[in-house]
């Protein structure tokens, strides 16, 4: 297999698909939650999360059997039945309509994979094995948790603005480098995080 490409895809207004909603297919589901695709699913049992998903708006469920209908005007499925047929039948049907699928534990029939993804507010950093061993990918990713805590996010937002603003200013392009790079730093990360922890006039923490 030749190497993956890898990339982060908007999904905003998009239509995915999602076949099957027990086990399995939920998590993928929560996955897609906060991407603000048009998501629907069609599974012929829910889980009681995906059925509240769906009395909440978050998806639009259908619980009953897969038609080749439900793959019209979709721009991503993924494929989490208990059927090998079923799973196989939407497969090859997506690839004849050029749909990305993604059939769930069998990297033969995937398009892409779930990586494991260490989330920190806008910093995401996905690891992938490209579904050779998602155990060891999961491993890394608990490596790389406690390497990047949860003070990145707040950091990584206060990068955005700064960096706003810096390409905003009538500096020239040479400094702006520098002070976005400088910015970067490990040592510009650990200052932010000391003084957000600084204590307040009351001598409790911020």
């Amino acid at each position: 297999m030749k190497n993956l490409f890898p990339m982060f895809v908007k999904l905003e207004g998009r239509h995915v698909l999602v076949v099957g909603a027990g086990r399995v297919g939920e998590p993928k589901i929560r996955g897609l939650l906060s991407t603000g695709a048009r998501i629907r699913v069609v599974a012929q049992v829910a889980s009681d999360v995906v059925r509240r998903w769906g009395l909440g708006k978050q998806i639009a469920l259908e619980e009953r059997s897969f038609i080749l209908s439900d793959l019209d005007d979709v721009f991503l499925v993924v494929v989490a039945t208990s059927s090998r047929e079923v799973n196989e039948l939407i497969f090859l049907e997506a690839q004849s309509r050029r749909i990305l699928c993604n059939v769930v534990d069998v990297p033969e029939q995937c398009d892409f994979y779930y990586p494991a993804v260490v989330q920190r507010g806008d910093l995401q950093i996905a690891i992938s094995t490209s579904g050779q061993s998602p155990s060891l990918a999961q491993k890394i990713r608990q490596q790389l948790e406690r390497q990047y805590g949860p003070g990145y996010a707040h950091w990584v937002a206060e990068l955005g603005e700064t960096r706003r603003r810096i390409l905003a200013s009538d500096l020239d392009p040479e400094r702006k480098r520098f002070l976005l790079q400088s910015l970067a730093s490990v040592d510009a990360f650990e200052a932010a995080v000391a003084a957000d922890s600084k204590p307040n006039r009351k001598g409790a923490a911020v």
